[in-house]
Order: structure tokens, then C-alpha cells, then sequence
């Protein structure tokens, strides 16, 4: 049997939410920081057995309903938490209490919350955290309130005719900030303008912003490379990082937090770039800046714009390069390079 609940994916109940009036200009939300209160138990009932044939008959008190949850669902075609950037609080239903003849009451019905794969919600009262990774997995976030018992539990030999009962739990309530961190095997890290939207449009099917100034990118972008044997990975190209990123400059640090996911980091410089070592330094400082541990993951170096150099030229880059990374030349608008580009990070994936 299906279970009830509402299902937070576009539309919401009106009379659980309250919502904001403004809209954000992107559609790419990742963070977001919301109220949420899960349902009251329901009360048991205090009640005694009445009828034309029973005078004086024992407690017949229900039971209550259980406070709705609130759970968290993963779903496979969201990419964003932008379906909840416009909603202030979440509140669940509450447990009915119980009633006469054993009846017990309704429960609250479940509140759903579908959110993208990779989403992490952090709860402020205690920093306990849930992950979603899987489609379809499903968490409990927040616990509703337990119903309380009727009268009819408390009877015993030298209590027949119990006059209390128990009052429901009362829910959960607290602050949940909710961040998504994008699940992507390959994540690309340069510097603006080093041609990492050019080389996802052209081995992907995404169609990413290019243009020939600064932080053409500013949300990530993602995209799915089709390999040989029907076999596929996923990119990831963030906004690019500066020096100083870490400590806030440019975009800052703020979607650092989608490289953690990424099991290998594909490093984009240009072939045009003054000192090629020096520039794969500074992105590998700021990684460590924000996570040290983002220096385990496996590193490929990819030399864009690669497709005026001539052989010597080649020689003296290959030169400037660390030797304990595997590094191509690649050309984006030649295709030169991308097929053993796909190569190589299929080989460093698996």
C-alpha cells in the first residue's frame, strides 16, 4: 500500500508554508536554511464504556496518532534546491488524539521532501546530519511525536477504573540547512577563461555559457561523456577559482564545496599561460586552503588551447609540468586530443 505523505517536489501544501515574495535571479540554489517542525503526537483518550446495556462499563479509551515525520527522499532529476528556496517553514501535521470504543486516532500524514542526489541536511539543535546519494533513499530528518496511551492501558486488578491517560510527544522543531554537493565523477578546476566550458559543450551535451571574459561560468554545470561500450561519466565544470579563493576572493569559496564529491580532478590550463607550474600551484593552494584532504583525490592535468603549438613548444611545457600527474594536449575547437582525453580519465576512474 502506498504511504501517505505530501510529496515536496514543485507544489507544496499552502497551509503548511509560508513563502517568499522575492525570486532569485539564478536558478542554481545549493544552500539553503529552512524551519522545520515535525507533528505532536496525539492525545489517548480518557474514557469509560456507556451504552443502554452497560451501566458502568471499564475504560474504552484510544489511543492517539503519531506526529507526521519529515523525510527526505532522494530524486535523480533534481539538480538544485531551488524548489525549496522559496518556502520559510515546513511544518508537518499533527496526530489526532484518541477516542471512545478503543479507537485510535489518525496518524499525521508524512511530509516528503524530495531534494537532489548529493544533498546533505544538517540539523542546527544537535549538527546531527542526513546524506542523501541514492534515488529513491529515503531518511527520516525529524521524528514525529510519539501518540499517547488511552485509559484502557492503565487498568489493573486494583485500578479498574483508570482516570488518566497519556498526552501526545510533542515533535520535533528546529533550523535545517540543507547543502547540496554535486555528485560528479570528473570535476573541473582552472583558472576563468581556461576553456573549461568549451571542453564540456564539446564532449558533453550540456550547453554551458562561453564568452571571452571572466566568470562566464558562475553555477556548475554538468554533463554526461558518452564512452565506448555504451559506457558513461559525469563532468562537472565549476566557476573558476583565483588566487586568493579560499580567503574569499572572486566567487570565493562557495562552490569549493562541489569538488568533494568528485573522485578525480581534471586540471584545465591554458597553453597560453605564462608559467603552466606556477598556475597548477596556486589552483592545488587554494584546494588545500579550503580541504586538505581534496589533495587525496586524483589529479589529470589538461593543457587547452593546445592546437598552435608545434612539437618543441610541447617539449618546454612538458618540461614545466609536475611528473607524478598524467597530463594531454587537448583543443577544444579541434577536437585534438579528447578522444585519448576520455581515456585517460576513464582509466584514472577505474
Amino acid at each position: 500500500m502506498k504511504k501517505r505523505g505530501y510529496h515536496i517536489t514543485k507544489s507544496i501544501p499552502k497551509k503548511n508554508f509560508a513563502t517568499f515574495t522575492t525570486m532569485e535571479k539564478t536558478n542554481f540554489i545549493d544552500l539553503i536554511k529552512v524551519f522545520c517542525r515535525s507533528g505532536h503526537g496525539g492525545s489517548g483518550a480518557r474514557h469509560f464504556l456507556r451504552n443502554k446495556l452497560t451501566a458502568f462499563g471499564g475504560p474504552d479509551g484510544g489511543d492517539g496518532g503519531r506526529g507526521a515525520h519529515i523525510i527526505l527522499r532522494g530524486n535523480k532529476n533534481l539538480w538544485t534546491l531551488l524548489h525549496l528556496r522559496y518556502f520559510k517553514n515546513i511544518l508537518a501535521e499533527n496526530g489526532e488524539n484518541g477516542s471512545k470504543n478503543n479507537c485510535t486516532g489518525r496518524d499525521g500524514k508524512d511530509i516528503i521532501i524530495d531534494v537532489p542526489l548529493g544533498t546533505i541536511a544538517t540539523i542546527e539543535e544537535n549538527g546531527n546530519m542526513v546524506e542523501i546519494l541514492e534515488d529513491g533513499q529515503q531518511k527520516i530528518l525529524l521524528k514525529g511525536g510519539r501518540g499517547g496511551q488511552g485509559n484502557s492501558h492503565f487498568a489493573t486488578p486494583t485500578n479498574q477504573a483508570p482516570e488518566h491517560s497519556q498526552p501526545g510527544e510533542p515533535g520535533e522543531e528546529t533550523f535545517v540547512s540543507l547543502e547540496l554537493k554535486v555528485l560528479a565523477d570528473v570535476g573541473l578546476v582552472g583558472f576563468p577563461n581556461a576553456g573549461k566550458s568549451t571542453l564540456l559543450s564539446v564532449i558533453t551535451a550540456a550547453k554551458p555559457k562561453i564568452a571571452d571574459y571572466a566568470f562566464t561560468t558562475l553555477t556548475p554545470q554538468l554533463g554526461m561523456v558518452e564512452y565506448r561500450d555504451q559506457k558513461s561519466f559525469c563532468i562537472a565544470d565549476l566557476p573558476g577559482i583565483i588566487e586568493g579563493a579560499a580567503e574569499g576572493k572572486g566567487l570565493g569559496h562557495r562552490f569549493l564545496r562541489h569538488i568533494e564529491r568528485n573522485p578525480v580532478l581534471l586540471f584545465v590550463i591554458p597553453a597560453d599561460s605564462n608559467d603552466h607550474f606556477e598556475e597548477f600551484q596556486i589552483l592545488r593552494y587554494e584546494l588545500e586552503e579550503y580541504n586538505p584532504e581534496l589533495l587525496d583525490k586524483k589529479f589529470v592535468i589538461a593543457i587547452s588551447k593546445s592546437d598552435m603549438l608545434d612539437d618543441e613548444l610541447k617539449q618546454a611545457i612538458e618540461q614545466e609540468l609536475p611528473e607524478n600527474i598524467p597530463h594531454i594536449f587537448i583543443s577544444s575547437i579541434t577536437n585534438k586530443g579528447l578522444s585519448e582525453l576520455k581515456d585517460l580519465l576513464w582509466k584514472t576512474l577505474n
